[in-house]
């Protein structure tokens, strides 16, 4: 038996850091049962330079990397989604275009790295911080059992995945800041 692969669009006002990072995440962790795709509504451009970085030392592949916008994929040809997660407070705030195919949606927000003040240092942090969130709330995502559970308990696993936050960016910035002055 052939097993489901599954379609995930994380959404991000500019598409060039948190969601970047998460369809890269999403690709390593996906082990067959998942494609990840990411847009935003109003895209930059271009992937942030730290993120690129941060994907390049990590050893992902970056040859996806490029800032669209989320019309891309909410045309009826298009891929369809089985899930899209807003990781951006603003554009969860946004009014999103309707998508093919009713996907399951949450919101897992969180701080924008590429507003961070402070010394590169910091700002490097900054997106450590993001991937590491990221990356704890994919994996427990791919390890959903996605057969055994229906669409109203698979959204409420989902909403809780989003709540967890563990350690904040600003608290990780901070101790960063305090071991560098011992």
């Amino acid at each position: 038996m052939t097993q489901k692969t599954y379609n995930v669009l994380f959404l991000c006002t500019g598409n060039s850091a948190r969601s970047i990072l998460a369809e890269a995440i999403l690709e390593r962790e996906a082990m067959g049962r998942f494609k990840g795709f990411s847009a935003g509504s109003h895209p930059k451009g271009r992937p942030h330079p730290y993120a690129l970085d941060l994907l390049h030392r990590l050893n992902h592949d970056t040859s996806f990397a490029r800032s669209k916008s989320w019309y891309e994929f909410a045309i009826a040809d298009g891929p369809h989604m089985d899930f899209v997660f807003t990781v951006c407070d603003q554009a969860a705030q946004e009014e999103c275009p309707v998508w093919p195919g009713q996907p399951i949606s949450a919101h897992w927000g969180m701080p924008d790295p590429t507003v961070m003040q402070g010394s590169e240092a910091e700002k490097r942090v900054a997106f450590s911080e993001t991937y590491r969130m990221l990356r704890n709330r994919i994996s427990a995502f791919v390890n959903l059992p996605m057969e055994g559970l229906n669409a109203v308990a698979l959204k409420s696993r989902l909403e809780d995945i989003g709540s967890r936050d563990g350690e904040d960016i600003l608290t990780a910035i901070r101790k960063h800041r305090e071991k560098n002055r011992d």
